[in-house]
């Protein structure tokens, strides 16, 4: 069985989900595409086989009926109204991250999936297929090195462009660190706190870089995030978990390290893609198979809802200096099990 996926947004992102769902992925088809530049768009569709259709708007494509199930790579804030679309079009949707840009906005997606009494939406959290990091959680959870104390992690960008501001260095960076905090653990965020270390020389005046985040588990555990994106050597990711008996952390991600004259070392991947290509094409693949089954699969919508409450917490805390507990609605029975 072939899917005919209809991509919404055909940026970075979007292009890159094009390019492995046209050439890396099997039982799926881009049958159709749309981006807010629809020259863009035909530019993107032109390249393709199976001439996908190139619709004027996301909500369009959705109601397409050749479209099976629906990619979402668009602006985040557009992110609530296609999402929203396709559950009312009972349209599977994979939906990147974020799942929306405020905790009312991804409360009305889940209000919205919890009526249709099943799942059908997948927010793209591809940390969560990365191999170390999956080889992580698995000695995290077998406990083979005793119950889990507290967790380091690091994000490191080499530069970011000029429209990123603090803000996004927690709502998009510090976001998938999020993310693996609950997963890791099986845990949610009890608590944030911001604090901003001296400023790099790299930064923009006004802009707080690096930042140090910590994240309060609600057992107990602590995580702390340096987030950094004006790093300049690389794109960089940390992590490692401090447990009782031992630790685990992930291993360097750039192939061999290299020894010879007195010295050793290896690459630093150059930015996310590189990194997290095998992740985003075990992500999708998985996606792509259950959505062939009937069903869905990866983080829901309320994995996307906990990890912008806890967005938004922290950038109360980085505003005022003071750790900022993190209050969530009660979670939902359809995904008690997720």
């Amino acid at each position: 069985m072939t899917i005919d996926v209809g991509v919404i947004g055909v940026g970075m992102i979007g292009q890159d989900h094009i390019r492995r769902l046209t050439h890396v992925l099997s039982g799926v088809r881009v049958a159709a595409v749309t981006d807010v530049d629809l020259d863009r768009a035909r530019t993107v569709a032109a390249d393709l086989p199976d001439s996908p259709t190139v619709h004027d708007s996301g909500e369009d494509l959705i109601a397409d009926p050749r479209v099976d199930a629906v990619v979402v790579t668009s602006w985040g804030p557009t992110h609530e109204g296609y999402v929203l679309a396709a559950i009312a079009a009972g349209k599977q949707v994979f939906c990147e991250k974020p799942l929306a840009t405020t905790e009312e906005a991804c409360s009305r997606i889940v209000d919205a999936e919890v009526a249709t009494g099943r799942r059908l939406v997948s927010v793209g959290f591809m940390r969560r297929y990365d191999d170390q990091y999956r080889a992580m959680k698995a000695v995290v959870t077998g406990g083979e090195i005793g119950s889990a104390l507290v967790m380091h992690a690091a994000h490191r960008n080499p530069s970011v462009p000029d429209f990123f501001t603090s803000d996004m260095i927690i709502n998009d960076s510090t976001v998938h660190d999020i993310d693996v905090a609950r997963w890791m653990f099986d845990d949610e965020i009890a608590a944030v706190t911001v604090l901003k270390p001296r400023v790099s020389s790299k930064a923009r005046d006004g802009f707080h870089d690096p930042l140090l985040v910590l994240l309060e588990m609600a057992s107990g555990v602590i995580v702390d995030v340096e987030a950094s994106v004006n790093a300049g050597f690389g794109y960089d990711i940390r992590g490692e978990v401090v447990c009782e008996d031992g630790t685990v952390e992930l291993s360097e991600a750039a192939g061999a390290i290299v020894k010879g004259a007195g010295r050793f070392g290896g690459r630093v991947p150059t930015d996310w893609r590189e990194r997290f290509v095998r992740a985003f094409d075990a992500e999708l693949q998985a996606w792509i198979d259950a959505v062939a089954a009937g069903g869905t699969t990866g983080p829901s919508a309320w994995d996307g809802y906990a990890a912008t409450v806890a967005c938004e917490t922290g950038l109360r805390a980085l505003a005022s200096g003071v750790r900022e507990p993190v209050t969530m609605r009660e979670r939902p029975d359809l995904y008690k099990e997720s």
